[in-house]
């Protein structure tokens, strides 16, 4: 090998990795996240000693803030302007909580419900909502003077 051949592809290599592994650490989140809601959907009583004390559309609307929360911010690593990131979170958690109801439908002694389905939507746009809001109010606050 010639001196310098190749060694311009190098630098292009390394932070071609660093954007994959940057990019991984927005996007495993929502999506371990997801497989743990599926998981748990699988179960035919999942979590008793916690479902029989909080109400289950609370427990639904919670459940799906985090996954709104972290589709946004995967989203917004992306690129993506915050209103959109806000509605497409908004959109992908009611396509996923809409096919985690069709799923506990074929497990025992679970069932689909319109009702469950509509607090994760609403939980995943507050989740996103909220996650939108506290790095906006996060970058308004005045920072202290450093001496």
């Amino acid at each position: 090998m010639a001196k310098g051949e190749g060694s311009e592809t190098f630098p292009i290599f390394i932070f071609g990795m660093l954007s994959v592994v940057r990019r991984a650490g927005f996007w495993l989140p929502p999506l371990l996240y997801m497989a743990a809601i599926f998981h748990f959907s699988s179960e035919s009583q999942p979590m008793p000693a916690l479902t029989e004390h909080v109400w289950d559309k609370l427990l639904h609307l919670t459940e799906y803030a985090g996954l709104g929360l972290l589709w946004c911010r995967a989203l917004r690593s992306e690129g993506v302007g915050w209103s959109a990131a806000i509605a497409l979170a908004a959109v992908a958690v009611m396509l996923y909580g809409a096919s985690d109801e069709w799923h506990q439908s074929f497990v025992p002694l679970r069932d689909s419900s319109v009702r469950d389905w509509l607090a994760d939507m609403l939980g995943g746009t507050l989740g996103a909502a909220g996650y939108a809001s506290a790095i906006s109010m996060a970058l308004r606050r005045p920072r202290p003077l450093q001496r």
